[in-house]
């Protein structure tokens, strides 16, 4: 029978401590540093976190995209760890971006939710990566469950560009671009935002890490009970 350890952690001490530090300097810049926006107040200091999480999200889905890719042209389960690794934290910084643009809303628009372009391209994709996780559950055969998806994490990524370009292509409410041209930010502001964004990537990359060392420790699992089964 198949024996295996992992005698390193599945993300190194340094890293865990940077992306720590990291975090700790954010928070300094976000709750301390940075200028109080003039027409929102405090409230404001969400951006710091919201727009971060939606970069984040877009980074990991994109991944997932590329390794599902990736995996329908070698079959390689390598692949696959990766797709589902990055689309599950990848949802969680959605997530994140979904309820922290919901507690900006409600002082700023009156309510938590509007039917605004961004907000539903940004919540549909929130709901394919969803279906990609029930997916997951739902079918048991090890290969057509990754190709199913695989498929599924191709077709999500197709909406990163439209999330993206919602509040271009259509009328929102969602404020026009601020990071350059007439009305941007302040360069403290910019700095800020992405300093946070890099700490929040830095936490991506661990979760990843992590999420990956689980799948490879559930296939071994399952390998070994095939092994069993056929004795």
């Amino acid at each position: 029978m198949r024996t295996s350890a992992y005698p390193k952690p599945a993300a190194p001490p340094w890293l865990v401590g940077l992306a720590g530090i990291l975090m700790m300097i954010s928070f300094y810049l976000i709750f301390i540093w940075v200028p109080m926006e003039r027409s929102m107040g405090v409230v404001q200091r969400i951006f710091y976190f919201h727009v971060p999480s939606a970069f984040v999200a877009f980074i990991a889905f994109t991944i997932g995209g590329i390794a599902s890719i990736q995996y329908l042209a070698t079959r390689k389960n390598s692949y696959d760890d990766l797709s589902v690794s990055a689309n599950e934290v990848g949802l969680m910084f959605a997530v994140v971006n979904l309820l922290t643009g919901m507690l900006w809303a409600r002082p700023i628009w009156g309510v938590y939710w509007a039917w605004d372009a961004r907000l539903t391209t940004m919540l549909l994709l929130a709901l394919i990566y969803f279906a990609y996780l029930i997916l997951r559950q739902s079918v048991v055969e090890p290969t057509q469950r990754a190709v199913v998806c695989a498929v599924t994490s191709i077709f999500g990524m197709v909406d990163i560009p439209i999330v993206y370009m919602a509040n271009q292509w259509w009328r929102t409410q969602h404020p026009a671009p601020v990071l350059s041209g007439e009305g941007s930010i302040d360069p403290r502001m910019r700095f800020v935002l992405y300093f946070s964004t890099f700490a929040l990537l830095s936490v991506f990359w661990i979760l990843v890490r992590m999420r990956r060392r689980i799948e490879d420790l559930r296939r071994e699992a399952d390998g070994l009970r095939r092994e069993v089964h056929s004795l």
